[in-house]
């Protein structure tokens, strides 16, 4: 799928108008729900190669944060042939209790992929639990980024940051 295709599936199909409260606390008066784009398998390919871009040949793990980030390392994993990972939003009571499923090494150098990006706070906290590792990340990119934020914040608190899409690729003004 071209990036202009991309564009405008992910628009058709999870734009929303209304009043909504965001993760970060924001009032907004558009929402991107994630999760419509995220369960489309056209798109959600699509969105695998458009991460794969951005795979060097010293990344070796991908990694997504719970939960809409797991899909989007799935299907870049998928594409590269890299295995992956997820970044867990808390440790669970029982089993393991671990913070991240999946084999982390000390030394892996992490893409570490995220749906939609206002504040960059999730996605930072989970950029920390892979460092607490002894991974690297090396680059966080995001499906969309919202520009309000995210790019400055997760560049403050030490990452490289990038999006494949953003709200003005959207035509959003809002």
């Amino acid at each position: 799928m071209i990036r202009e295709e991309l564009i405008k599936r992910i628009k058709e199909t999870a734009y929303l108008e209304g009043d909504f409260t965001l993760r970060s606390g924001k009032k907004s008066k558009y929402y991107l729900d994630k999760y419509l784009f995220e369960t489309c398998p056209d798109i959600l390919a699509a969105l695998g190669e458009e991460f794969a871009k951005h795979v060097t040949e010293d990344v070796t793990l991908i990694a997504g944060a719970e939960l809409g980030g797991v899909a989007l390392a799935a299907a870049t994993a998928m594409t590269t042939g890299k295995k992956w990972i997820i970044v867990r939003n808390s440790k669970k009571g029982y089993g393991t209790g671990k913070m991240i499923e999946g084999a982390i090494e000390k030394g892996d150098v992490v893409l570490l992929v995220e749906d939609i990006a206002t504040t960059g706070g999730q996605v930072i906290e989970a950029a920390k639990i892979i460092t607490e590792q002894g991974a690297r990340v090396k680059k966080i990119i995001c499906t969309i980024d919202r520009k309000q934020g995210a790019k400055e914040n997760i560049e403050q608190a030490g990452f490289e940051f990038d999006s494949i899409i953003t709200k003005d690729d959207l035509g959003i003004t809002a």
